[in-house]
Order: C-alpha cells, then structure tokens, then sequence
C-alpha cells in the first residue's frame, strides 16, 4: 500500500489521523535517507574496487609489454616470432580496455555519487528542516493555546484582546509551517523515483558501454586468436619431437665413462678467487681462469653465479691476460685461508693471492706452474682501512665528481636525490679505487652517467671510517643549531668548522662550495638548499652510538649542512670571532615549544609532499611494489577551448615509487646513513617555478585532497608546472594544489 495523501486543508485541522498520515512520510524519508547513505558508500567502494582492479591490469599489462621472450638457436620459426610477439599484443589489448575502464572511474564519482549525495543533503535535508520548524511551531502554538485558554473571563478586555491576537498570530505561523512541511515532504518523497535513479541509469550506462567495449575487441581479437592458436599447437609438436631426440642424447652421455673429458687447449683451468682490493678493505672475487704453459700466459675473468629465483646463470666479464713470472704457495700462518697461492705477472705491481676449491686442485695450478715452497717473508699487508680515510684519490674522486656534474648535469631534476644503479656504483668504485689506478684518475663523462656519479660521490662519503665533520664535534654541532639565537648558530658553526682536522675541512669546503652552485639552479633541479641538507646530513654527520636519540637528531644535521650552503662564504673565507662561546647543551625552556623553530636564516620554501620524479626505468633498477600507469601522455600545448563541451578526460596521474637502490658502500649496520637513502625514495621537493595566471575552461570536481575543485571560468593564481604530467599546480580561492593541465588556458 502506497503512502496517503497528505491535504493542505488538513494542516488547518491538524488532526491525529493527519499526524498520523504525516508520520508515515517521515518514516519513509528516514528509510530513503538510510538508503542512500548506504548506496553512496557502497558506490564508493565499487568505485575504489575498479579503481584498483584497473591499476592491476595496467601494472600486468605493463610486465607483459616488458617481457621478452629468447628462444635456443640463433635463428626462429615464424611460430616461434608469432609467439614472441604475443604477450605484446595482449599487452595492447589490455590497455585499449582499461582505457574505457578509465573513462568509467573518471566519471564515476559525477554522475552517480555527486548527484546521490546532493540530493540527499539538499532535498532531505530541506525536508528535515522543515520538519524542525513545523515542531517548533506547532510546541510553540500548543504551549500559548493552553495558557490563553486558561485565561480568566474576569479580565480587562483589552487583555483579552490582546492574547486572542497573540493566538491568531501563532496559529498563524503553525498553519504556514505546516502547510510549507507537507509540500516538502510529498515534494521529495515525489522527486526521489527520478533524482537517485537517473544517476544509477548514468552510471549502468558507462558501465554497459565499457562492456561493450570489450565485447567489440574481442571480437576484433578473434582471427588473432584463431592464428595464434595455430601457432602454439605447432610449436607443441616440434617440442615434443624435439624432447625425445634430446632425451636419448642424454641418456647416452649418462652412460658414457666418468673420467671422459673434452679436449681442451689450455694446460690448467677452472675457477679461483682472487683477492682483491676494495674501498673497504679485501674481498674475495670468484674468477675463471686459464693457464697456457707454453706461452706462460694467464687469464683470469669474473664470473659471478646467479642462483636466486630471478636469474640462475653465470655472469663472467672480460678476461684479463697477464704472463707468468713465479708460483709460490702460501704459507697457512699467514692468511686465514686456506688452499690459497700467491702468483706474480710482467703486467702488475705486487703479488696476485688466489684460492683454490681444495688441496688437490690446489697442487694441480701449482704443478702446471711449476710452482715453490714458500721461503721468503711474507710483505706486510695493507690496513684494510686505508681507503676509509681521506687521502689523494679520495681527493681526486670527489674533484672528478664534482667537474662532471657542473659540466654537464648541474641543472637535472633531483640531482643528488635519485639514487644510481647498484652494478654501476659498484663498477664505478672499483674502477677508481683499484690498486693498479693512478691516484689522478679521470673519470669519463661518456662512459658514467650522473646518477651513478652522485652515488659514488655520496658513498665515497659516507663509508668514511669517521664521518667528515667527525665524531668528537658531532656533538657540538649538534647542541649550536638547536640554539634559540639563529645569529649564534651560524657564529658557532663558524668556529667548529675551524675546529676540524685540516683535511677534513679542506674537503668540506670543497663539497660545500659545489653545493651552493647545486642551489643556485634550484629552478631547474628542484634541490634547494632545505633538500640538500636533507641529503647530506647523514652523509657528512654521524654519531659514534647510533641510537633513537641519534636518529631523532637527522633533522638537526640538515640544519647544518643548511647553516653551510647558506654561509659559504664567511664560514670558509673568514675566520671565526673568538669571542663566540663553545655550545654547551641546555635543556629547552617550555616557550620554546609553543615557537616554530626556523632551520636556517635564509629564504625557505614550506616543505611539502613530494611526488617522486618519473624517470624511464633503468633495466638494473629493483622497482618494488610500482604501479605504471599505461595512460598515453598527451601533448602538453595550451589547448583551445573546444565546440563540444564534454570535458576532457583528466591525465591519468602516475604514482610510481621511483626505487632507489642502494650502492653498495654504504657503512655496514649505519641505521643513521641509512636515512639519506630513506629521503632518496619518498623525500620531498618543490617546484619553485614562477608562477603565471590562468583561467579554468571546464569545471572540475576533485577526486584527491591535493587536488582542486573549480567552476567554469575559476581564475588562478601562481599556476606552475607540477612534477607529474599533465598536471600543473595552482592557487584558488586561498588553496593550493593540483589541476588539470588541459582544462585551463594561461592568461
């Protein structure tokens, strides 16, 4: 049974079988309130569910696109190219339909929530507030018309005149209030079977358009499809013909005999670590080598084995060639390996230890060698730390770093904050620091790209045995920028700079003076001197006991490299006032905690959430848990202002995490150098473009909490490139955030 009629004329009686009538609609306009509530978070999560799902289906897509398949030989049959070729055209298939998908998401959150939610709070709400006012008028009413009903007939007539005017006066107000009521409510309770239905009509209708999308490309896919299977069933028969043939093989080499060999055309072969020098001491590096007696010529390459589930091979470089001088087998008491021989070459300076996998296979490389007994004193080794302290390469190899970036990388975006590729940095290092290199060893601009030079530069750095700005001033550096007086922090820093060993200083106002060139093409590179000190904090500072305490002081070991940059000049170029008090720790006063503190004297920039730079992925790089958005970027000229006026689709934001991977030199176990890596990965940058003025040629509903919502016609202020494509970051109405890039003309 439908709801009753509810009479304006009714509302003059106010009778209980019209509150009664009336109580019916408000309990089914609670019951529609409730409804819709539910449906919204229902739709929501829909939403959020596509939303997800798309972003998965890209990101597979996206490794289908990558992959590549090798086939053995060096040749493959058309089926086998046809294959190859599949997972790129699955790819493409995927990535038309997410692009429908998309245009689902996008709109949405306008055509059904928006338009749900509105409905609810504009027209249920007004119903409900109606029903506010018909409540209070109609207490009010009751309330006088119970005391003017007790009213004496003994009094004045000008009284009673007076309440019989009164009475009218608020039955008058509890007529209009009710008969405003009982429009409303029959209003809404009208209005909802076309207001919440057609956005779920909008919303099906996308939907069914998306399903009809993939209902056309398959249908495009089938002959595809068709051949392709043709292919995959071809290449299955030749592979079983194939195994058999391979089978039998097999099984006769099993039954060959055991000490069977393949002739060889060295006199001795196999593998032997070699020990090398490092950054950091000696490490042991499995190499293959091969010895001709005749020629007495020796080659050794590496060969790393990969047995993890990604990669299970062997990985060997160019062979190194060296002729034979002597063979002696090293005494045990003087390393602690075992089965282990020294070898010395015309080609390099020193002895070259190896280690064989045994006794026996030891006295086979000495036999073919003709190698001695040990009968000489072993040479002192060299410290294992020798490279963990300043000397003349390290000098070198950070001047060297520095050249390449001013010459040619000074200016790109996150410099510094954008780690290299592990196996480069490594390479990188090796190179330099290896015991055959001259102490002023170039290095080539050609061969190293910036990002691996930087690493190398900040681990060089960081894998001092002491960190530069040493351990026993740690501290004082620390108590001075936590001083409340920004003139003494940087009068203090002044004088503890003055403090440091020679060298230490020397190769600090070498970093600092490249730094504040870095700074100055902040437009350019995003690192201003906030982000610098960022970076370099853990990099230059670090305390002997690394502990919470040590960690929470991060943020004080930027403020000094800040102090650094900012005050070049003076610091390094001037001596410090004698006069100026060493820092003495004091505990914070309670004012100070109601007190923004400011880092540094100079111009600052709010910090704010960063959004990672989208660099093309480097085939070494480890990208974990990233989401690559298969959206095509669209060109990023101003657009005109259409005929249709459908609004164009949005830039499907990327929000890839651009992995940093660690190089490899980083101080073992160092929790606190660690944090300069943690910044590499999610640190925070800001754009300081100037900004122009633009105006908005659609509106614009936002889906995010850093994005802005805007009518037609919306004037912005200090508009922006924004670090991701095709979004440019704006000022509106007082709040900052991000815009469409092509739904705005600048002005």
């Amino acid at each position: 049974m439908g709801l009753p009629t509810l009479e304006f004329s009714d509302s003059y009686l106010d009778s209980p079988d019209f509150r009664e009538r009336l109580q019916c609609h408000e309990i089914e306009l609670e019951r529609t309130n409730k409804f819709i509530k539910e449906l919204i978070k229902d739709g929501s999560l829909l939403i959020g569910a596509l939303r997800n799902l798309s972003m998965a289906v890209q990101k597979f897509s996206q490794s289908l696109q990558d992959f590549q398949f090798e086939c053995i030989g060096d040749a493959e049959t058309d089926d086998e190219i046809s294959i190859a070729q599949s997972l790129k055209e699955f790819a493409r298939l995927l990535i038309a339909v997410e692009e429908e998908r998309r245009r689902l998401i996008q709109n949405a959150n306008d055509v059904l929530i928006a338009p749900l939610e509105k409905f609810r709070k504009e027209q249920i709400g007004a119903a409900k507030d109606g029903k506010k006012k018909f409540d209070k008028e109609s207490e009010k009413y009751y309330s006088i018309l119970d005391k003017h009903l007790n009213l004496s007939a003994k009094k004045k007539e000008s009284h009673l005149q007076e309440a019989d005017t009164q009475i009218d006066r608020e039955h008058q107000n509890f007529y209009e209030a009710s008969l405003e009521y009982v429009f409303k409510i029959q209003e809404v309770q009208e209005k909802k079977k076309f207001e919440f239905v057609e956005p779920l009509l909008s919303f099906l209708q996308g939907l069914f358009t998306f399903y009809h999308e993939g209902y056309e490309l398959a249908q495009e896919f089938a002959p595809y499809k068709q051949q392709l299977q043709f292919n995959l069933q071809n290449t299955r028969n030749n592979f079983e013909s194939t195994r058999q043939e391979v089978e039998r093989l097999m099984q006769r080499m099993k039954s060959a005999s055991q000490d069977y060999r393949p002739p060889s055309q060295w006199t001795m072969e196999g593998y032997l670590y070699v020990q090398e020098k490092r950054p950091l001491g000696f490490t042991w590096i499995k190499h293959y080598c091969t010895y001709d007696k005749g020629s007495k010529t020796f080659t050794m390459s590496v060969s790393e084995m990969k047995s993890s589930g990604k990669m299970n091979g062997l990985v060997t470089s160019s062979p190194e060639m060296f002729k034979l001088k002597s063979c002696i087998r090293r005494k045990t008491d003087s390393i602690d390996k075992r089965f282990c021989f020294d070898i010395e070459v015309v080609e390099r300076h020193g002895i070259i230890t190896l280690q064989a996998f045994s006794e026996a296979n030891r006295k086979l490389w000495l036999e073919a060698m003709d190698g001695k007994e040990p009968i000489y004193t072993l040479p002192a080794i060299i410290s294992k730390k020798e490279e963990m302290y300043l000397n003349e390469a390290g000098f070198n190899f950070v001047r060297k770093c520095i050249q390449a970036v001013e010459t040619r990388g000074i200016t790109i975006l996150g410099l510094y904050r954008i780690g290299g590729v592990n196996s480069k940095v490594q390479k990188l290092m090796n190179t330099t620091f290896s015991p055959k290199s001259p102490p002023d060893m170039d290095i080539d601009i050609e061969l190293w790209d910036n990002k691996t030079i930087t690493s190398g530069l900040k681990n060089y750095l960081r894998c001092l045995a002491e960190p530069l700005m040493t351990y026993k001033l740690h501290k004082d550096f620390i108590v001075a920028v936590k001083s409340d007086d920004q003139n003494y922090r940087v009068e203090a820093v002044h004088a503890l700079v003055h403090k440091l060993p020679e060298k230490n200083r020397e190769m600090l106002d070498i970093l600092i003076k490249h730094l504040v060139k870095v700074s100055l093409h902040s437009q350019q590179n995003l690192m201003t001197v906030s982000n610098l000190g960022v970076i370099f904090g853990p990099t230059l500072m670090r305390a002997q006991e690394e502990t919470v305490a040590a960690m929470m002081n991060i943020k004080f070991q930027n403020i000094v490299v800040e102090i650094l940059i900012e005050h070049y000049e003076k610091i390094f170029h001037t001596a410090p006032d004698p006069s100026i008090p060493l820092p003495q720790p004091q505990s914070r006063s309670g004012s100070r905690r109601t007190r923004a503190i400011c880092l540094s004297t100079g111009s600052r920039k709010p910090r704010g959430r960063y959004t990672p730079c989208l660099a093309e992925p480097d085939r070494n790089k480890s990208y974990s848990g990233s989401i690559q958005s298969l959206t095509s970027i669209g060109s990023k000229e101003t657009p005109k202002a259409p005929p249709n006026p459908d609004l164009p689709p949005k830039m499907c934001r990327k929000l890839r995490l651009d992995a940093a991977s660690s190089n490899g030199y980083q101080r073992p176990g160092s929790v606190v150098a660690a944090k300069a890596q943690l910044f590499e990965n999610v640190g925070s940058l800001k754009s300081v473009s100037s900004g122009r003025q633009a105006k908005a040629m659609y509106s614009c509903k936002a889906e995010h909490s850093h994005e802005l919502s805007f009518p037609q016609g919306a004037i912005f202020s200090n508009v922006y490139p924004s670090v991701e494509p095709g979004w440019l970051k704006a000022t509106y109405e007082g709040k900052t955030g991000l815009v469409p890039e092509n739904y705005v003309v600048f002005l």
